[in-house]
């Protein structure tokens, strides 16, 4: 999907390209991929680099623009894994600004839709970026929070479980980390380059938005590295709390099987050996049911004074 989008007080969705507008796309279908390498003359390695999932964060100019890469934070229902990684490419010009993304996410819909957050001001590009930069690191930490409260359920549901359902599904939070970890770490060296760069040198640029921008990035980073130095232990731990608790259950129904065993004993001894004794008694039957059942109610007073149940 192609939007234009211009700054009129607030963004609003215009439906002609114009001068210092904000070009948005999102999965492209190969007719907006055309327009924008015919209309817009952005190369086509350009987009081609920034449609692959497994592109790094980086900066490359080419004529009149300049591509920044960063990685932004996806929350994805159709997949295993909860929370994903994905390229946001920026395309910079003289006259224009392009975000490309494979994925609908949270970063640009926060800018289109500022409910609670201030407005983009398109014309300072250099701030536009970096508020592109500290809205994916406010995402990184939102759903960083997230995964924790998950992992917090999964430690509840293993406490009690005897399946690798939840092993599972820590690992999927463990999974979500990792790419966290890799992809902030890769926007945090991108960071450091610009702050090198001419761009950083430029009158326009936002200080205290680079600070800010600096800091969350930082948090987030060192917030994943704990989360997920966490669940690694927790995964060692949890494996030998699912096999204890299965050998509890294989306990149990062992003792079950012991007692069970004792009536069935008695029965068959007079059943084959006593049968005389049976016949002769008028409380022959009674005798053995009480028997059994009074071996049974021992074994069990047994099995419990030994903690077996």
């Amino acid at each position: 999907m192609l939007t234009i989008w211009k700054q009129k007080h607030k963004l609003i969705e215009i439906d002609n390209f114009e001068r210092n507008c904000w070009v948005n796309v999102t999965n492209p279908i190969p007719e907006e991929i055309d327009r924008l390498i015919e209309e817009f003359r952005i190369p086509e390695d350009y987009i081609r680099d920034i449609l692959d999932a497994d592109e790094r964060s980086r900066t490359e100019a080419e004529g009149r623009w300049l591509m920044i890469i960063i990685r932004i934070p996806v929350f994805r229902t159709d997949n295993g894994i909860p929370y994903i990684t994905v390229p946001l490419g920026i395309l910079i010009s003289p006259h224009s600004i392009v975000t490309i993304c494979l994925y609908e996410n949270d970063v640009i819909r926060s800018i289109l839709y500022p409910v609670k957050t201030k407005a983009i001001n398109l014309e300072n590009k250099i701030n536009f970026v970096l508020e592109l930069f500290q809205r994916s690191s406010s995402q990184y930490l939102k759903y960083l929070k997230d995964i924790n409260l998950r992992t917090n359920q999964i430690e509840r549901d293993l406490e009690r479980s005897t399946k690798n359902k939840e092993l599972q599904n820590l690992l999927r939070m463990e999974k979500c980390l990792v790419f966290f970890i890799t992809s902030l770490k890769s926007n945090e060296m991108l960071l450091q380059k610009l702050q090198r760069s001419r761009f950083a040198s430029s009158e326009e640029l936002d200080e205290d938005l680079l600070a800010d921008v600096i800091i969350e990035t930082k948090q987030a980073i060192e917030m994943s590295q704990i989360y997920s130095d966490i669940q690694a232990g927790l995964m060692d731990a949890f494996a030998s709390l699912i096999s204890n608790n299965l050998n509890v259950v294989m306990k149990q129904l062992t003792s079950i099987t012991i007692i069970l065993m004792i009536p069935t004993l008695i029965a068959s001894f007079f059943g084959m050996n006593l049968h005389n004794f049976i016949e002769d008694s008028q409380y022959g039957f009674v005798s053995v049911v009480v028997g059994s059942l009074l071996l049974s109610i021992i074994g069990v007073l047994i099995f419990r004074r030994r903690q077996f149940f």
